[in-house]
C-alpha cells in the first residue's frame, strides 16, 4: 500500500510510539486521525495536520464514533495503527495479598480488548474499499509477550494475546483483502520511559544487546510504515529491540 493516497487512524497518537507513527506517515503523505483519550492528541494532531477525535479505545460506541468521524474527513480508512496501551505493574502475590483483579483486568480490557474493538471496527470500513488491498492493520505487542518480567503478569498476559491473535485475523480478513502485523517494541524512549531518572534509563540500556540505548520511537515508525508498503508482510509479530531478551 502507497502512504501517500492511504488515510490512517492511530490510536494512542497523542505521545509516544503513537504520535512518532501519526507524524511519520503525515511526512508520507497520507491523511491521519489521531484517536486518543487524552486532549493532547488535539495539539499534537495539530502540529502535523492530521484529524483528532477523542476515543476511549475500551467503549464500543466512543469508538464507533471516531471511526465515523475519521470517515468522514478522510473519505474511509485504509490503515489502523493500535498504539494505546499501559503498562501497569504489580506482583501476582504481594506483600499486601493477591494483585487486585480489577487492576488486571483493567490492563488487559485497554491492551487487548481495546485494540481489538478499534481493529475490527476499523476492518468494517476498509472492507467497503473494494480494492486488491483494502487495508492494513498494525498492532502493538511488546517483548514481554516472549520475556515477561517479574510484576508483567497482566502486561505480559495482553501482549502475548495480541501477538496470538495475529494469524487468525490474518485468515478472517483474507476474504477482505485486509493484512495485519504485531510490532513488538522492547525499551523505547517514550515519555513514560524519558521521565525516570537518568541513572534507571541507562540500566535499561545496558541490558540491550546491540545498539546500547533506548529504541526510538521514530523506528518504530518506520517499522510500521514498512508493514503497510510491503504487501507480503501478513500474520506476522516483529520485535524490534536490539536483540534485548529480558532477565
Amino acid at each position: 500500500m502507497d502512504l501517500s493516497n492511504a488515510r490512517a487512524i492511530v490510536t494512542g497518537g497523542a505521545s509516544g510510539l503513537g504520535a512518532a507513527t501519526a507524524e511519520l506517515f503525515r511526512q508520507r503523505g497520507a491523511q491521519v486521525t489521531v484517536l486518543d483519550r487524552d486532549e493532547a492528541g488535539q495539539a499534537a494532531a495539530n502540529a502535523i495536520g492530521a484529524h483528532f477525535a477523542r476515543t476511549d479505545v475500551t467503549d464500543e460506541a466512543s469508538v464507533a464514533a471516531a471511526i465515523a468521524l475519521a470517515v468522514e474527513r478522510m473519505g474511509g480508512i485504509d490503515i489502523c495503527v493500535n498504539c494505546a496501551g499501559v503498562a501497569t505493574a504489580g506482583k501476582t502475590l504481594g506483600r499486601e495479598g493477591p494483585l487486585a483483579l480489577d487492576s488486571f483486568r483493567r490492563v488487559i480490557e485497554i491492551n487487548l480488548i481495546g485494540s481489538f474493538n478499534v481493529l475490527r471496527l476499523a476492518a468494517a470500513e476498509m472492507a467497503k474499499n473494494g480494492r486488491e488491498e483494502n487495508g492494513v492493520i498494525v498492532n502493538t505487542a511488546s517483548v514481554a509477550a516472549f520475556d515477561g518480567q517479574a510484576g508483567q503478569a497482566a502486561y505480559a498476559a495482553s501482549k502475548a494475546a495480541i501477538a496470538g491473535m495475529n494469524l487468525p485475523i490474518a485468515r478472517d480478513l483474507a476474504r477482505n483483502n485486509i493484512r495485519i502485523c504485531a510490532i513488538a517494541p522492547g525499551i523505547f524512549g517514550t515519555p513514560m520511559l524519558r521521565g525516570l531518572p537518568q541513572e534507571v534509563q541507562d540500566s535499561l540500556a545496558a541490558e540491550v544487546t546491540n545498539p546500547k540505548r533506548l529504541g526510538d520511537p521514530a523506528e518504530y515508525a518506520r517499522l510500521a510504515a514498512f508493514i503497510v508498503e510491503n504487501g507480503y508482510m501478513n500474520g506476522e509479530t516483529i520485535r524490534i529491540d536490539g536483540a534485548l531478551r529480558m532477565r
